[in-house]
């Protein structure tokens, strides 16, 4: 029951600072939309931070499930580690995806469009690549429910942080 409370308090906290960034970057692209020349822009450092505190709140998620006697843990988080340090790299490319997109609105091209559809599907089939490599690693240090429960946590995750930003972002046919 506490771990429900702890996950539910969690991804509360997440929505609220996701959706804290997304109104920032909703107001520019409606200020975009309208003509007005708007600096209230989301800054990199901004999603910097946002993104490390998200971090930080998923590895608290990850310990609070997994259960993991202290021999796990120490053979566990190394491989987390890494694993999050490539996934980093891999969201890297879609959040710059996503800040053309919206930057683009209200004058996206067709060939720009497509190009950047192109680029958000290459970044989601990394990171499943990067999933599926990280089976074995982590089957070396725990076993296959525990890795099934990690897994599901991170999609999960990540598919509420993809549903929060990708609702703020207008359709590209909605111009």
């Amino acid at each position: 029951m506490i771990k429900h409370l702890l996950v539910a308090f969690l991804l509360v906290g997440i929505g609220a600072m996701s959706e804290s960034l997304l109104a920032q970057t909703n107001e520019a692209t409606q200020a975009q939309s309208a003509g007005a020349q708007n600096n209230a822009r989301i800054s990199d450092q901004d999603i910097d931070l946002l993104r490390k505190d998200l971090r930080a709140k998923k590895k608290q998620l990850v310990a609070a499930n997994l259960n993991l006697t202290v021999g796990q843990a120490t053979e566990f988080w190394p491989v987390y580690d890494q694993y999050i340090a490539e996934q980093t790299k891999i969201h890297d490319q879609k959040y710059a995806v996503i800040k053309e997109f919206a930057s683009s609105w209200g004058s996206i091209t067709d060939e720009k469009a497509l190009d950047l559809t192109k680029r958000a599907l290459a970044v989601d089939e990394q990171v499943t690549s990067l999933r599926t490599k990280y089976i074995s690693n982590f089957l070396k240090v725990l076993p296959g429910k525990q890795v099934a429960t990690f897994f599901q946590i991170d999609r999960r995750i990540q598919m509420m942080v993809d549903l929060q930003l990708m609702s703020q972002l207008p359709l590209v046919q909605s111009q």
